[in-house]
């Protein structure tokens, strides 16, 4: 089966000299390698079509979490569809060929996503949560662990993952608009048409980021609008069953660990802003656009 690779990007020029030497260097070529570039004001298009991808130009207008890999999907001939951000970087020669055997670990796998490790100088706060949520053991997530695993059933991430091309057809595709989590939306429509989630260890990837207090809150209120619209996740898989509350406390063992227990306050601001940020997100309709395009990452979403 055919493989395509669809990297969305946008001035990613900072992160080329580490990300084009690891896509080169992996045992698994792509058969398609397709770049979707929001208008770069750097040199991030050429240098990708120097490296030999098929790169195509959008305006920052169009550009939409769901819509653009939607559309992106739809350029490709390729029964395995790879997504990666311009700021996850294959940990290993082997990290695309293992997240394609998990695609293929079982017959009703739909999506595989790999583990993402911390970047090689991320913070304390930010290295945990890669371990909070990228744990060191694999798993087959199915519907019938709703019960268990409540949302986190349908977690996946597109900064580094894998679609068959029929699974994803059969829930319909990406969504065409939304503000983010792209990805959740996808694995839930996937999980209730009886495809199934493969979280892939043995894939690795350095993909991290250290949020200031500010970013936690737009962040947050970003993914309080998506699960404010997409109701229908909660209803069918359940809430976060406490997981918001052991995230706070593996943060504080973190902290504790590394003799920074002189931090525990801004791990519990931090949470407090996550909250309101959610919260906030929640009940955006309430909101005038003016507002919502100040306060959240994907200002260009409330245009």
């Amino acid at each position: 089966m055919k493989t395509a690779l669809i990297i969305p990007t946008r001035n990613a020029e900072r992160y080329l000299d580490h990300l084009l030497p690891a896509l080169a260097a992996q045992s698994l070529q792509p058969d398609e390698l397709l770049v979707v570039d929001t208008h770069s004001q750097d040199a991030t298009a050429a240098r990708f079509r120097a490296f030999g991808a098929r790169v195509e130009v959008i305006q920052p207008q169009q550009f939409n979490h769901g819509g653009t890999r939607r559309w992106a999907s739809r350029q490709v001939d390729a029964e395995v569809l790879m997504f990666l951000t311009q700021d996850a970087i294959p940990a290993d020669p082997h990290c695309l060929a293992s997240l394609r055997a998990g695609l293929f670990a079982a017959p009703d796998i739909g999506i595989a996503y790999g583990r993402q490790l911390p970047h090689l100088d991320a913070g304390i706060l930010g290295a945990q949560a890669r371990r909070f949520n990228y744990p060191v053991e694999s798993r087959i997530k199915r519907l019938s662990d709703a019960p268990q695993l409540k949302v986190k059933t349908c977690f996946s991430s597109n900064s580094f993952s894998a679609y068959r091309r029929a699974a994803l057809t059969d829930a319909g595709g990406f969504p065409a608009d939304v503000i983010g989590s792209e990805d959740a939306y996808t694995a839930a429509r996937m999980l209730l048409r009886g495809w199934a989630v493969h979280y892939v260890a043995e894939a690795q990837a350095r993909h991290s980021h250290d949020y200031r207090l500010l970013e936690e809150f737009r962040r947050y209120f970003d993914i309080g609008v998506f699960y404010g619209r997409e109701d229908w996740i909660a209803a069918a898989f359940g809430g976060a069953a406490g997981e918001g509350r052991r995230f706070v406390e593996a943060e504080i063992d973190a902290l504790r660990a590394a003799g920074q227990a002189w931090r525990i306050p801004e791990v519990l601001l931090r949470s407090a802003c996550k909250l309101l940020g959610y919260r906030l997100g929640h009940r955006e309709r309430l909101l005038p656009n003016a507002l919502k395009r100040r306060i959240s990452m994907f200002s260009t979403y409330w245009a």
